[in-house]
């Protein structure tokens, strides 16, 4: 792990190398047993657990941990739950439980967040990011580490609505719609606000507003009620000068310029995402990380993961803020293998 190269590569200042991080392999048990040697699987003990994962992500040599605080757990009982499918090792992820929060559009355009949810107490808010980054830099005194937020906009109205009454709500009403979202911006800006006066000088913000085939929303939408809330709350964090670091998954690349246009320091993307226009038109003031594709690495031959991985190396390594990683995540059922090849190449293509 190397503190200085990623704290270089988030200052455009560029390494020797190029810097990496990566997604889920920390809990990829038989990939962890095979880099580390240590016993451990989906069984053992969280210390076991724990000690396993940041000897994996020292070996791997992490320059960047990608973390966040805030998510669904700021809207308590009150949201809806849309259930998980299995992705952890042994299915220990995998939930049923279903319950919707408005049981129509109706309901949902009167979508309340000050009375449904209440203000927050900065100071406890300033005080809870501070204790996750501080946690974060203990565990991983040698990356960059960062604390921030999940549900920006988009993402949190997923999670109060889920997607069948969103879409329905969104569909019927966008103008209605809209005003929900503004409603909910308003109230979601505490949380910048409190991050902005945060320890941490890199933030995470994420939100997802794309699906792999791109917006499913009209862009024009997008254009009035999210861009728009984007730059209200990213505006307390540029003037505390946080280098704000976006992700969204899926296919944002007509929005590209809008989000750019926000403020943001970074891009975090998905393979589905255009590296190679973000690169070209921004790679030289911008950090952008990814975007191998992990369906490479499920069902690929090595002659297929060495051309991923030089296809990212050839867009990015020119410039100064780019890290690598696997854009959709090292989920648990890839083959060791590929994942130790995949490993091999990166440490291979990314010296300057």
């Amino acid at each position: 792990m190397s503190y200085k190269d990623g704290w270089s590569a988030i200052n455009l200042e560029m390494p020797d190398r190029v810097p990496r991080t990566e997604y889920s392999a920390d809990f990829h048990w038989d990939l962890i047993r095979s880099v580390t040697g240590i016993n451990v699987n989906t069984s053992s003990t969280d210390d076991i657990k724990k000690a396993a994962s940041s000897a994996f992500i020292k070996e791997w040599n992490y320059d960047f941990i990608w973390s966040i605080l805030i998510h669904n757990q700021v809207f308590g009982e009150k949201c809806t739950k849309m259930g998980h499918a299995e992705y952890a090792a042994g299915g220990t992820d995998y939930n049923n439980n279903l319950r919707l929060l408005y049981n129509g559009p109706e309901n949902a355009l009167n979508f309340d967040p000050w009375e449904l949810y209440g203000p927050r107490d900065k100071k406890a808010l300033i005080n809870d990011f501070n204790k996750d980054y501080r946690r974060l830099c203990g565990e991983n005194p040698d990356a960059v580490n960062m604390t921030g937020i999940y549900v920006t906009c988009m993402s949190g109205l997923i999670e109060i609505f889920g997607w069948d009454i969103l879409l329905c709500t969104a569909g019927m009403d966008p103008g209605g719609f809209g005003e929900v979202t503004n409603r909910y911006a308003s109230w979601i800006k505490q949380y910048f606000d409190a991050l902005a006066e945060c320890e941490s000088q890199v933030v995470m913000i994420h939100d997802d507003i794309v699906w792999t085939l791109g917006a499913f929303l009209h862009p024009d939408w997008y254009r009035k009620y999210i861009f728009p809330n984007y730059k209200k709350c990213f505006e307390c964090l540029i003037e505390a000068g946080k280098k704000i670091i976006y992700t969204s998954d899926g296919n944002f690349t007509q929005f590209i310029d809008d989000v750019a246009g926000c403020g943001i320091h970074g891009f975090v993307m998905e393979p589905t995402t255009d590296m190679k226009y973000i690169a070209e038109k921004y790679g030289k003031n911008h950090v952008f990380i990814g975007n191998a594709d992990t369906r490479i690495l499920l069902n690929g031959t090595r002659e297929e993961i060495y051309n991923e991985v030089k296809r990212c190396m050839d867009i990015g390594k020119k410039y100064p803020g780019f890290f690598m990683a696997v854009g959709n995540h090292i989920p648990p059922n890839t083959p060791v293998e590929n994942a130790l090849y995949y490993n091999e190449v990166y440490e291979k293509l990314s010296k300057r």
